[in-house]
């Protein structure tokens, strides 16, 4: 009787650990840590100059993720905030990659992965992507040749 009492006393203890573990706030980073970006201006407002770059060697490059198509589709994407949701197409994103002296030198990875749609011969394909840097296209996929997503590593 005492073995069944410890034994279930230490599951529960267990089970209220593991219960814990992921119930956490995350800390924010520590001061000098990796900056998230920021959403950029929407179109429509006026955008005065480029800001200058933050102390300790940041860079910002105003990003855009695009999808085309017609439809509905799943749209996974990282660099500028992440998601994984259901978008109506065509679809776009933009914001702004503020990189720090870290990631001046190893990178920043900013990528969009479509779901699938259906192409003109009917059948399936993945919906066409591109990724724009500072205006410029950096990354393009038509989604038939070219069925990975469609990734950048900005330096």
């Amino acid at each position: 009787m005492r073995r069944t009492i410890t034994a279930m006393t230490l599951c529960a203890g267990a089970v209220l650990l593991l219960t814990g573990c992921g119930s956490a706030e995350p800390k924010p980073a520590p001061e000098g840590g990796k900056q998230q970006p920021q959403p950029a201006a929407s179109k429509d407002q006026g955008q005065g100059p480029a800001p200058a770059p933050a102390a300790g060697g940041g860079s910002k490059h105003e990003v855009t993720l695009e999808v085309g198509g017609t439809g509905r589709t799943a749209v996974m994407y990282s660099g500028i905030g992440s998601g994984f949701e259901p978008q109506t197409l065509p679809w776009s994103k933009s914001g702004t990659a503020e990189l720090t002296a870290a990631e001046q030198k190893v990178g920043y990875l900013v990528n969009v992965v479509p779901g699938t749609v259906t192409g003109a011969d009917g059948k399936l394909q993945q919906a066409p992507c591109t990724i724009k840097v500072d205006g410029k296209v950096v990354a393009q996929s038509d989604g038939v040749t070219h069925t990975k997503g469609c990734s950048y590593t900005i330096k």
